[in-house]
């Protein structure tokens, strides 16, 4: 299934049956809005609900597998979001992780998992809970706190009330990473609550705001990403907001006869549109880009396509049956 271990072709998506707004995480996240368009919740809530629908039906087009979830009547408005609560790792491993949002933590639902693998044919392995930390005031939310590099083995995390630099170096330590801590801020000055706002790190291309990065900590991000054999794609705060940092690199089939897997490179629309020609052309030299409109989810949720994307790395029951 997986033809490479450091970006797979399976995600684990959550239908937005209760989506909207989160009032527990908006003072953090400035990327939710409160707009004329947020009043207009129940059409913009039926826009959402096809924007999922179309998103999940690209994915599958484009050759990823899409196990959906439908939230078991979990309360949360930021459900489609399951980056947050696990990661998923070569080995089966699972991590469940502590978020700051009390209405947000009743998404960790182990049942998602095990039906995803169930139908999917995968093996989950032991599960790590990290949720006790949430007694303590210190918060790990997932793949939005944590930018894996998972071929070179190294964590970018972005300091916030959401992402606790004890719980990333131990993260690093438990899992044989090299951990790069660093502080950024938004327009405003207030810091980027998640790390996957301001960038991603794909196979070849590191889009990143280094605008966003204090300058104390601005080389050594740059030094890191480039001595990992990245392009570096830099973008600005305007286009951050825009969240043309919050993209994710998967692996799909490519139909050939040799069975070669493709690059693709997931985006919003609204954050392909906001790169410049050049910056695009940058990335479509490198992979495929699927950019499905999501400008509701958007607009209402403050995450955008990353955010949707639960990647699902457990291995597949098949391969083990055939070894």
């Amino acid at each position: 299934m997986h033809r490479d271990r450091f970006f797979t072709d399976t995600v684990l998506l959550v239908r937005p049956s209760r989506f909207g707004a989160n009032p527990e995480t908006a003072e953090s996240n400035a990327f939710q809005n409160d707009s004329p368009e947020q009043r207009r919740y129940a059409a913009l809530q039926a826009q959402a609900a096809e924007e999922f629908e179309a998103f999940a039906q690209a994915l599958r087009s484009a050759g990823i597998r899409v196990y959906i979830d439908d939230a078991g009547g979990c309360p949360s408005p930021d459900a489609l979001f399951p980056n947050n609560w696990f990661s998923t790792h070569a080995d089966g491993t699972v991590v469940l992780y502590p978020m700051q949002s009390p209405l947000r933590r009743t998404e960790r639902r182990i049942e998602a998992l095990e039906g995803a693998a169930e139908a999917l044919g995968l093996r989950m392995g032991s599960v790590l809970d990290w949720s006790g930390q949430e007694a303590e005031g210190r918060y790990l939310e997932g793949t939005g706190s944590l930018v894996l590099d998972r071929a070179a083995r190294v964590v970018y995390a972005c300091r916030s009330p959401r992402t606790d630099e004890r719980l990333v170096s131990a993260w690093a330590e438990g899992f044989g990473y090299t951990p790069v801590l660093f502080d950024a801020v938004d327009a405003a000055g207030k810091p980027i609550y998640h790390t996957n706002v301001l960038m991603h790190a794909g196979s070849k291309v590191a889009v990143v705001c280094l605008e966003a990065v204090v300058p104390d900590d601005r080389a050594r991000l740059r030094e890191r990403l480039e001595n990992n054999g990245k392009t570096l794609l830099p973008i600005t705060l305007r286009q951050m907001e825009r969240f043309a940092g919050n993209m994710l690199e998967l692996r799909a089939v490519s139909g050939t006869a040799s069975g070669d897997a493709d690059a693709i490179t997931v985006c919003s629309a609204q954050a392909w549109s906001a790169l410049l020609p050049e910056q695009r052309e940058l990335l479509e030299a490198r992979t495929r880009v699927l950019r499905p409109k999501l400008d509701a989810i958007e607009a209402l949720g403050g995450g955008s396509a990353r955010c949707m994307l639960g990647e699902l790395f457990m291995p597949s029951l098949k391969s083990e049956n055939n070894t």
